[in-house]
């Protein structure tokens, strides 16, 4: 039976290959193309997550990151940690996302869930935490992205799924999907001509 903080690890875990899968096959246009009236897009998607495990698993534990994150500062542009320079390849965003994993699960193995430190970012009465408590935040912010990361993957070239071998979808072909999404708008429109 794995301990709670092994728990916690395995389904941060999950959510981080799920997250890095969806760049799995893509070409550097499509990877950083902006599906949504925001600018949401794959590549800056796993830029972010990369991002806040530096700083979550690092500053807030007094375990500073050890390379510079530019996108970060105060003079940076504005959402710069949510996309990707022409510079900073589908590879180079990996490698900087692997880092940053390696980073957090060492400050994760060497310390004890109980164990406290401070998020300056965050209001006054809730900035003081314990690793327990990021584990659970961490897991929820990569899963977040990765649902975005599901949506976007799936508008720029229709792959969905939870991840690598688990779709966790229905086995359908194109066209038995097709149907169900013409059976969703005609519902759609009725609930729209009722209300």
């Amino acid at each position: 039976m794995p301990d709670e903080k092994d728990t916690l690890k395995r389904y941060l875990q999950a959510q981080r290959d799920g997250l890095r899968w969806k760049l799995d096959g893509l070409g550097e246009r499509d990877a950083r193309w902006p599906m949504t009236t925001t600018g949401t897009n794959l590549l800056g998607l796993v830029k972010h997550v990369g991002s806040m495990e530096y700083d979550y698993f690092g500053l807030v534990f007094d375990r500073p990151k050890p390379e510079p994150m530019p996108w970060l500062e105060d003079d940076a542009e504005v959402n710069a940690d949510l996309w990707a320079t022409a510079e900073q390849s589908i590879e180079w965003v990996l490698a900087f996302y692997d880092r940053a994993v390696a980073h957090a699960d060492a400050t994760i193995d060497a310390l004890a869930l109980d164990d406290t430190g401070s998020v300056p970012w965050w209001p006054e009465d809730r900035r003081q935490v314990t690793l327990h408590q990021i584990l659970v935040h961490m897991i929820a912010e990569t899963a977040r992205h990765a649902g975005h990361a599901d949506i976007v993957r799936e508008q720029i070239d229709g792959t969905a799924g939870l991840r690598p071998g688990n779709s966790n979808l229905p086995d359908q072909d194109a066209q038995r999907w097709a149907d169900y999404v013409e059976k969703l708008k005609r519902l759609a429109e009725e609930a729209g001509a009722k209300g």
